[in-house]
């Protein structure tokens, strides 16, 4: 059987974009990953993400990434798609494109939402063709599948690679999430200057704390 995990970088920061990643294995090679190395992103380092980024291509049958920038979020949120619905659609969209539509998938995705089966069924919603695949989602999935902590390794590279490029550009804007103090530094100093730059989730209570203009919105809320 094929297995298709699907997880997130990028959730919750101020700046920068979301990031969703999908890989496309062979169930037997998760049992090969685990034991290179791979686990949940966020318990290993840069470097190696970067490595481990390059084995699971190397022993998968297709990977697939999409970015949710800023504006995109915005937009999102205020036109009444919350965040939720949002990542299905990107998870939908990772899904469309890793189908091989020929045998069964099953597809581990890590869920965002506190009511799995609800976000479940709107996921599917977002899906092509879905009569061949097995639709599992679960909180903790990067933890408890390779296939989504490979996922969510991937997603992790790659949300990190267009943070990289914002500093090049920006100067230092630290990790980009509300609670790092570089980050909000440079959103108290530079913030301003660049509101328009398209690198700030405007939606975000942060940001609103420092550019207060109507009613807030927080991430809770999604």
């Amino acid at each position: 059987m094929l297995v298709i995990g699907i997880d997130d970088a990028g959730r919750g920061p101020l700046i920068g974009p979301m990031i969703l990643a999908g890989v496309l294995m062979e169930e037997d090679v998760e049992a090969l990953l685990k034991a290179k190395g791979v686990r949940d992103s966020k318990t290993l380092t840069h470097p190696a993400r970067v490595r481990l980024a390059e084995i699971i291509k190397s022993h998968s049958l297709g990977s697939y990434a999409v970015k949710a920038f800023p504006n995109e979020i915005d937009h999102a949120i205020h036109s009444g798609i919350n965040l939720n619905t949002l990542e299905a659609m990107k998870a939908g969209e990772i899904i469309n494109n890793l189908n091989t539509e020929k045998e069964t998938i099953k597809v581990i995705i890590d869920c965002p939402s506190v009511n799995i089966k609800a976000w479940t069924e709107k996921v599917i919603e977002f899906i092509k063709h879905p009569s061949n695949l097995a639709i599992v989602c679960e909180h903790k999935a990067d933890v408890n599948h390779p296939s989504v902590s490979a996922a969510s390794i991937l997603a992790k590279v790659v949300r990190e690679e267009e943070v990289a490029k914002l500093k090049k550009q920006y100067g230092e804007i630290g990790s980009g999430y509300p609670s790092d103090p570089f980050t909000k530094e440079f959103v108290k100093t530079h913030g301003k200057k660049h509101k328009d730059s398209g690198i700030f989730r405007k939606s975000w209570a942060t940001w609103k704390s420092f550019f207060p203009e109507g009613k807030q919105s927080t991430l809770k809320k999604f």
